[in-house]
């Protein structure tokens, strides 16, 4: 698998799934998840909304999928990152679970190529340091039979310079 990092707009990258850092409510917000939710049309809050009735809010470290509505993407998943709280052990498992989480989804879905943006960095405050090497990681343990192509979309320098220090290392 092949892992690549782009300084740039998660809406504009062309991949079979792009990974949404979403809010447990699913309905849009801030940041990155306001960002999906503009670009991709009210075809993705429709589908988010679907996904509410059915199973309520979305879980901390879970993740579920629509389709990109308007974006150069076949489908959108949504994982919701934990808010940094000085529990490291735990924030870190959570964190981990949504990498995890959404790879399978993306597995399940033969996604050949998934973008993702740096979870839980923004307003829910999680070390962009730590948060990167999380992503890092779980990005290279996972075993993948149909993703080919991991790209990190970085909204920012230091975000591009923190993955590309990691994955040189």
């Amino acid at each position: 698998m092949k892992i690549e990092v782009t300084l740039g707009d998660i809406t504009r990258i062309k991949a079979d799934a792009i990974v949404n850092a979403a809010n447990s409510s699913l309905l849009g917000g801030g940041g990155v998840d306001g960002a999906i939710h503009r670009a991709g049309g009210d075809t993705i809050l429709e589908e988010c909304r679907k996904i509410r009735n059915r199973q309520g809010k979305c879980k901390t470290g879970e993740a579920v999928v629509t389709t990109a509505g308007n974006l150069p993407a076949k489908y959108v998943i949504h994982t919701v990152g934990p808010v940094w709280n000085d529990n490291e052990k735990e924030s870190s498992e959570l964190l981990a679970n949504c990498y995890k989480n959404s790879l399978k989804l993306a597995e399940s879905l033969a996604v050949k190529t998934i973008s993702f943006p740096g979870i839980s960095t923004g307003v829910y405050g999680f070390p962009k340091e730590l948060a990167a090497k999380i992503a890092v990681d779980e990005v290279k343990k996972f075993q993948s039979k149909n993703i080919e192509k991991v790209i990190f979309v970085c909204f920012g320098d230091e975000n591009e310079e923190i993955y590309k220090k990691l994955l040189r290392e």
